[in-house]
């Protein structure tokens, strides 16, 4: 967790397929702890073709079956349809022009947002995003959880003043090139 929150929580993620896969990897903590989801990233990775859109959007039954069966993962079955489908509606969006990272960055300003004072659960911009993509076809992706992904990806930076990573994180605040 110390390695997550001093490398990786709260950096800026302009990436599209990582953004996604962060946001799958949340959708799979709802209900659970973040450390979990930590411990069995690696096998998540190799369950979802170190989660390729395209790979993971033709996934059918028989690979349901099989992560059913992973004990690496999270055996959720609504959950995994959830990321088969995500994958679908991530490649659609893609298919109709709309890049995912511009999609979620344009719904912020296009910078990280700089939060003070107490850590919200959910914010307006999260209950946008989420049903956003909602309308977009991906699942498991309610403000709350929409909230945590925004905090992972630097979309919004909640370390807090006192935190040591503020700071720099704060440094890495710009406008996608």
């Amino acid at each position: 967790m110390a390695a997550y929150h001093d490398e990786e929580w709260g950096v800026p993620q302009y990436d599209s397929r990582a953004l996604w896969e962060m946001l799958m990897l949340e959708g799979f903590q709802a209900g659970l702890s973040w450390s979990i989801i930590l411990r069995k990233r690696d096998a998540f990775r190799r369950a979802f073709k170190n989660f390729d859109p395209a790979a993971v959007a033709r996934f059918g039954k028989a690979d349901t079956a099989r992560l059913l069966k992973d004990p690496g993962i999270i055996r959720s079955r609504a959950k995994i349809e959830a990321t088969i489908g995500g994958a679908q509606a991530y490649l659609a969006m893609k298919s109709k022009g709309h890049d995912f990272s511009s999609f979620v960055w344009e719904m912020a300003g296009g910078k990280p947002i700089q939060n003070s004072g107490t850590v919200p659960v959910k914010t307006p911009l999260s209950e946008e995003i989420s049903k956003a993509l909602k309308k977009r076809g991906f699942k498991f992706v309610g403000p709350v959880t929409v909230y945590a992904w925004m905090q992972a990806v630097g979309i919004v930076n909640d370390h807090a003043a006192t935190c040591f990573r503020r700071n720099p994180v704060t440094a890495k605040r710009r406008l996608k090139a």
